[in-house]
């Protein structure tokens, strides 16, 4: 009984990491170069990668002259730093990763939990239910119109951040009348008068980003002669945002159509692929001695490595695939995976984050566990 509870504990702690690494950076980057001085970019122009997105990481500035904090988009000035070379915007990488990336984890999550029970029909019962909820939970992100409020709010935050708005409350500009109004309620908050009415009509953090999402998508389609009603699903907004982003700095039309067509073609793979996945373990990993069953835990281990790999074929991907409509014309190059490059006067840095580490010992737990239990199936 001891054994089992040595050999099982790890797993679970690794199950509970998952969902901790999902919400945290897990590598950033920076560039520094003499133009962006370090008393206004400190730690240089720094972004971090999460599992739902890209992130600023640039801390806020002090002014002191003007007596405010200054708070930088990073993100958006290293994208606008990229186009100059042909470079597309970082959102335009990995765009079906970042999307499927909760399902994964959700994946991975009863995975392990399943890993952690000896009874087969427990464990088939927990994969059944388990990997249901988690289709049922992707046809309503991907695929019903409103779907995105099934969606993660992190996830829906890099999508506004990826085109330039880290708070959607930027977008919320007041009319003339509207500034008045607020005024006028400050003012009498401040007299002791209590002013009721909107703040039921408040909205939730992930409603403003929707709606952010919302307009912006709506305007964009203003430009173009064949206008797409908004459904509000998830794979909609993966599509267009996709093409959005492509498109920011580069309008072509004859090169973006095709790599829009192939995202959207990848959506539905990846839909299926999981659905495949999930089938496989159920029915291949009744027995204990199977590879299947042992899959359930190796393939949540090697997470740190399937994020380097993936990691690194998409910065490749943006070194090698510029567009010829950016102001220099620069040689294709493999983009730093690990450590400080240079990059004409750019240094940059390119580090695991608190995430990273957390998936390394996550997976340290998990080969533990897994070595424990081989050996006790050997004395058996």
């Amino acid at each position: 009984m001891k054994s089992k509870i040595i050999s099982k504990l790890p797993v679970l702690i690794a199950a509970v990491l998952m969902i901790v690494i999902y919400n945290l950076p897990i590598w950033w980057v920076s560039l520094t170069a003499p133009n962006y001085p370090e008393e206004a970019f400190p730690d240089g122009v720094k972004i971090h990668f999460h599992f739902n997105g890209v992130f600023n990481g640039c801390k806020q500035v002090e002014k002191d002259e003007i007596h405010e904090d200054q708070s930088l988009d990073c993100v958006h000035e290293m994208d606008t730093i990229n186009h100059y070379v042909g470079m597309y915007p970082i959102a335009a990488g990995g765009a079906v990763e970042v999307a499927f990336s909760v399902f994964l984890i959700a994946l991975a999550f009863v995975m392990l939990i399943s890993y952690a029970c000896d009874d087969s029909k427990r464990r088939m019962l927990i994969q059944i239910v388990g990997f249901s909820i988690i289709v049922i939970w992707m046809i309503l992100a991907l695929y019903v119109p409103g779907g995105l409020k099934y969606q993660t709010s992190k996830y829906l935050e890099g999508r506004v951040a990826a085109l330039g708005q880290e708070d959607s409350d930027i977008s919320e500009d007041l009319s003339p009348g509207e500034a008045l109004i607020a005024s006028l309620k400050s003012s009498l908050e401040s007299s002791g008068v209590e002013v009721e009415g909107e703040k039921k009509a408040e909205l939730s953090k992930k409603e403003k980003d929707i709606a952010f999402l919302k307009d912006a998508f709506e305007t964009s389609q203003t430009r173009l002669a064949i206008q797409e009603k908004w459904n509000g699903s998830g794979a909609q907004l993966l599509s267009w945002h996709y093409r959005a982003n492509l498109a920011r700095y580069f309008n072509d039309p004859a090169k973006i159509s095709p790599m829009v067509k192939k995202i959207q073609l990848a959506t539905h793979v990846a839909f299926v692929l999981i659905l495949i996945i999930m089938a496989v373990l159920v029915i291949g990993s009744r027995k204990t001695d199977s590879l299947i069953y042992k899959l359930l835990i190796l393939v949540p281990m090697a997470l740190p490595v399937f994020f380097v790999v993936f990691y690194a074929v998409w910065l490749s991907w943006y070194g090698h695939n510029m567009n010829d409509m950016g102001a220099f014309t620069l040689k294709a190059f493999m983009p730093t995976v690990f450590g400080q490059g240079k990059v004409a006067q750019f240094t940059t840095n390119s580090y695991p984050h608190i995430g990273f580490f957390l998936m390394l010992l996550s997976s340290a737990l998990l080969g533990f566990s897994f070595i424990n239990q081989r050996k006790k199936s050997g004395e058996d």
